[in-house]
């Protein structure tokens, strides 16, 4: 123990430059895993050698820098769309743009830097060090999940969004699937010592497996839905920056009503809901001043679900409405868990109590929150769970209803995002969504991507970023309930954390065969 306490002292703040640009790049390459490029074969192999390099590490704070400095690169990778929102009024907020990207990418830093340090404390030596890193960023996911009201955006096993692999989160989740993805790339650096086919082959029969049963269940069967449902999802494609402005919101509403009041195509049945995207009309719900009427008219008799803000005394909400034909509003829900920073200010209701206004929702400064999750009852449509923009990054807030939904609905306005990266990470999140929970999820967005996606996360129909249109789609059938979605992410945390705890004690007793800790 002195020893191990002396050795702490003598070890080295941080690793060499040279050793902390490594592991950036290291970060940089694995970001190619996620979308839009989904390169599940880069992001593999590099987070292996990530590890492979951190576990060798003899100090526990090189492993930590080393940990940093990849979730930095990774983080400036994989979320630089993250300046798009100060650019939508660049003159104003520009300048704020880089502040915010390397404060988000040493946000994620330090979420990796935990997860190596976590492995670096309960590994003892480089094979033990390398399970322990496999099992501490699979805990950092965890963390980053729900900590701080959550941002479980680009986790490690969304790398696999949109190949089989994605269907084990019918049965393991995200988080599962970050830690399968994990102990698959840390397996080299846990047989150090056996030959490289043999290592390589346990990692080859691992992938076989998870990509041989993805396909099996994308093959099997699915019941036909007893009713057809046909949803027409409509995308005005509406710039952030010209969106608000007095010369062009009633052209962008116009826009609206002329793709609503459009016939179906020849042969194809009148849809029996309209979707409008999030926040898609120039009028507050409760002060319309004929806006409902002429959405409805638009309509024809049709119910139709529209992204719409409302208040409520000093207070605003983001919410979705189901109007009737009859104008009346058949169905309403208030967004409950908010962007932080974006569409509220923590603690501004706090602040307001000591006369510190400027940040506080409850007097018109960002949105208040919803009273939480709520199923809309739509009648022959069925349940439906609605989700607004950013609440489809959290799966846990798919379980919170008090009983099954029967399909999805994601209205969304990703213009915010630019068109690089970010739509599409968000839309990936989308199709997770559907696979973990066994149901389709009908995706409306206001310059894309607007979709239809059915229970096993395939896309049925899409209409991409930057286009004005309309789907008309059928819904796809529902799966019966999911694994995941019984039991959701808590037997994993509770796995990962006995994981990390017998690690840290099996290798403080245990010794391998060459006379050192394993």
């Amino acid at each position: 123990m002195i020893a191990t306490i002396r050795e702490g002292f003598r070890a080295p703040l941080r690793p060499r430059w040279q050793s902390l640009a490594l592991a950036a790049l290291f970060g940089v390459l694995f970001a190619a895993g996620q979308a839009p490029l989904g390169l599940w074969w880069i992001a593999l192999p590099t987070l292996a050698a990530s590890v492979w390099f951190a576990s060798a590490e003899r100090w526990r704070a090189s492993t930590i820098w080393i940990g940093f400095a990849t979730g930095f690169g990774y983080a400036l990778a994989a979320m630089f769309w993250i300046v798009e929102p100060f650019m939508v009024e660049a003159d104003v907020y520009g300048w704020m743009a880089p502040f915010a990207l390397v404060l988000m990418a040493a946000g994620m830093g330090a979420f990796w830097a935990i997860g190596y340090g976590l492995g670096a404390y309960a590994g003892q030596g480089p094979r033990s060090r390398a399970l322990g890193i496999a099992l501490g960023m699979a805990a950092s996911d965890a963390l980053r999940s729900y900590v701080f009201t959550g941002f479980p955006w680009v986790l490690v096993g969304h790398i696999w969004i949109g190949s089989p692999v994605a269907q084990a989160a019918a049965f393991v989740g995200p988080l599962g699937l970050s830690l399968i993805t994990l102990l698959i790339a840390s397996a080299p650096a846990m047989t150090r010592g056996m030959r490289m086919p043999a290592a390589l082959g346990i990692v080859g029969a691992a992938l076989v497996g998870l990509w041989l049963g993805g396909v099996a269940r994308l093959n099997a069967p699915v019941a036909p839905r007893p009713e057809p449902i046909t949803l027409r999802l409509v995308q005005p494609n509406a710039p952030q920056n010209l969106k608000w402005l007095p010369q062009y919101r009633m052209k962008f509403f116009q826009r609206l009503l002329d793709l609503t009041k459009a016939d179906p195509a020849p042969g194809q049945p009148k849809p029996d809901l309209i979707v409008w995207p999030e926040t898609a009309v120039p009028f507050l719900l409760d002060h319309p001043q004929g806006g409902l009427e002429m959405s409805t008219e638009a309509a024809g008799g049709i119910p139709l679900a529209m992204g719409v803000q409302r208040s409520e005394g000093s207070r605003y909400f983001n919410s979705l409405a189901v109007i009737a034909p009859d104008d009346r509003v058949e169905a309403l829900y208030d967004k409950s868990h908010l962007v932080p920073f974006g569409e509220y200010m923590p603690f501004g209701d706090a602040l307001a109590k000591i006369g510190i206004t400027a940040f506080a929702a409850q007097v018109g400064n960002g949105y208040s929150s919803g009273p939480g999750e709520k199923l809309l009852d739509l009648g022959k449509l069925g349940h439906v769970a609605p989700l607004i923009c950013y609440e489809a990054i959290f799966p846990q807030d798919l379980r919170g209803f008090p009983q099954r939904p029967d399909w999805i609905l994601q209205v969304t306005n990703d213009a915010w995002f630019g068109t690089l990266s970010g739509p599409y990470q968000h839309f990936a999140q989308a199709r997770l969504r559907a696979i973990e929970q066994g149901l389709p999820l009908a995706r409306d967005a206001n310059t894309g991507v607007t979709a239809m996606i059915d229970a096993k996360g395939r896309i049925t129909a899409s209409l991409g970023l930057d286009r004005m249109g309309k789907l008309d789609v059928a819904l796809p059938p529902s799966l019966p309930p999911t694994l995941y979605s019984k039991l959701g992410d808590a037997p994993f945390i509770a796995l990962i954390v006995a994981a990390l705890a017998l690690l840290s004690l099996f290798t403080r007793i245990s010794i391998d065969p060459t006379g050192r800790r394993s």
